[in-house]
């Protein structure tokens, strides 16, 4: 346990920047209100409130990636690093320290989200429940993003790296619109990458098809281990350099 006054340091961290914080939290309020009404003008199957507050709360998640990796990257700018580096703690130990702060965040974001989808209209059920849990895993995979790009680069760069990914994972992750109306090269790549299993799991959780839920979760676990892992070791060498 001695990671836990290096992760309350870090939820304090966070907690300095409240204007960026209730930004991550109210743009998916904003987005799933405006969607909901474009729904009720035009109807759509994918903006129905049961398809699209899965995706909308796992677009929300970018700024986890925003949050993780800005965090890191000015922590390992400043000296501060180089002075909790006399610590006893371990590379997998800071990542948990960074990691845990972010992970109370993503449940405020689903509840949040959660809360303005019942407004909306969505019926509430044990499902709910079920899809909470897939996407507090979820959060995990964005998580680890951020800390891998907090490792490698300066909180400046991942700024700009940011813009990168948040349209990325939104345009392949099928939240916006169905991959197959693109097909092709497109859509194998999407399904290549971890963001489009992220939202189907939801949605299947949310939707109680759950023999359906394993495969996109094994995707996004994998990525997940492996996108974690690479952060570790690359923190480890940093603190030997």
């Amino acid at each position: 346990m001695r990671f836990v006054a290096f992760s309350s340091r870090n939820q304090k961290e966070i907690i300095r920047d409240p204007l960026t914080l209730l930004f991550g939290i109210g743009l998916p309020i904003v987005i799933m209100w405006l969607f909901t009404i474009m729904q009720g003008n035009m109807p759509m199957e994918l903006y129905r409130i049961e398809n699209l507050a899965p995706g909308v709360i796992v677009f929300s998640f970018s700024f986890l990636t925003l949050f993780s990796g800005m965090l890191l990257g000015k922590d390992k700018s400043s000296s501060l690093l180089m002075r909790i580096f006399v610590s006893p703690l371990k590379s997998s130990e800071y990542m948990i320290g960074y990691t845990i702060p972010l992970f109370i965040i993503a449940f405020i974001q689903i509840i949040v989200c959660f809360i303005t989808a019942f407004v909306l209209d969505l019926q509430f059920d044990w499902n709910v429940l079920v899809a909470i849990i897939v996407l507090l895993f979820n959060a995990l995979l964005y998580i680890s993003f951020g800390l891998l790009l907090g490792t490698f680069f300066t909180d400046k760069q991942v700024g700009g790296l940011f813009a990168i990914f948040v349209n990325s994972s939104a345009w392949l992750s099928g939240t916006w619109f169905s991959l197959d109306m693109i097909g092709g090269l497109f859509e194998k790549i999407a399904y290549a990458l971890p963001f489009v299993h992220a939202v189907d799991s939801t949605r299947f959780a949310l939707k109680g098809e759950y023999s359906e839920i394993l495969v996109p979760s094994l995707w996004v676990l994998v990525y997940t281990l492996i996108i974690f892992i690479i952060a570790i070791i690359g923190f480890k060498k940093k603190m030997k350099s």
